[in-house]
């Protein structure tokens, strides 16, 4: 295979996030978070992935309240998670579920991310995307 360049992806995704594109800043914040070619730095990976968010990515969003939740900041993390589930992150879901049977989300919130992901799935619904996974099977 072809062999891999993280300083040139780096710099690659710094020129893309600079002509708007989030996830960029999404990938650049994954790179930081596990240091992957450079040095880990939490800071930065929690900027890009808000950048990342802030510009729809629905991962990054996730990603942001993943690292609140293991910081413990709960609140924070309930936030994005609550957003990121309602646009169908099913990680999301399952945090927010697993925050229910801890205790750290409410019943209320819980039922709120679920109806939220219910819809997001429903609208994501089309005949032309179900003949296309009958096409492609799984693959995709």
């Amino acid at each position: 295979g072809v062999p891999q360049d993280s300083n040139k992806a780096l710099e690659l995704w710094h020129r893309a996030a600079k002509l708007g594109y989030a996830k960029s800043h999404s990938n650049i914040g994954t790179i930081y978070y596990h240091g992957n070619g450079v040095e880990e730095d939490g800071k930065k990976a929690k900027y890009h992935w808000g950048l990342a968010a802030m510009g729809g990515d629905v991962t990054a969003r996730h990603d942001l309240g993943v690292v609140e939740w293991k910081a413990g900041n709960m609140n924070r993390a309930i936030k994005h998670l609550m957003i990121s589930a309602g646009f169908g992150h099913d990680e999301s879901l399952k945090k927010i579920q697993d925050g229910f049977s801890c205790g750290f989300v409410t019943k209320d919130d819980f039922e709120k991310a679920l109806c939220a992901h219910n819809e997001s799935e429903d609208e994501m619904q089309s005949d032309q995307r179900d003949e296309a996974r009958n096409i492609l099977g799984n693959r995709y």
